[in-house]
């Protein structure tokens, strides 16, 4: 009973402080590198896969480095569970589809998310990005596709 009523208390909570024209997964957006804790990115992407399971959305990561920048999109199946569409582009070799289980997508969000763009760029010789790099989950409407 106490449980329930934290639950209804929690879900009060969070339908007032949402605006009626404001998504709950529109606020889902961070500049990497970030400041958030390995915790908080964990609990960001598990928000962030329940919402593209059951919402219209998607999750993108795009990485800049100077002369180049990739974007990656997930967008649940629709027709198979914990199964994700992988949208790869890059600036050089074009756009790349897969599907890709849950687990698989949990994990690169999380590397994404807690990597620094720096090293990337070091490590190929380039000076660091003029842009940082991005999360954010936006309707699949708005998603780039080829």
């Amino acid at each position: 009973m106490a449980s329930e009523r934290r639950s209804e208390t929690r879900s009060a909570h969070q339908a007032a402080s949402t605006p009626d024209d404001q998504a709950p997964w529109a606020d889902l957006e961070v500049v990497v590198p970030t400041d958030r804790d390995q915790t908080s990115v964990v609990a960001l992407v598990e928000c962030a896969l329940v919402e593209l399971t059951h919402e219209a959305v998607g999750a993108v990561f795009v990485s800049r480095q100077v002369g180049r920048s990739t974007r990656t999109q997930y967008v649940a199946s629709d027709d198979v569970d914990e199964q994700f569409q992988k949208r790869h582009f890059d600036d050089r070799l074009g756009w790349h589809e897969t599907t890709v289980p849950r687990r698989i997508v949990r994990d690169e969000l999380i590397a994404q998310l807690t990597g620094s763009p720096s090293t990337t760029a070091e490590q190929s010789g380039e000076g660091a990005a003029s842009e940082p790099d991005t999360f954010v989950v936006k309707p699949v409407r708005d998603l780039r596709t080829p």
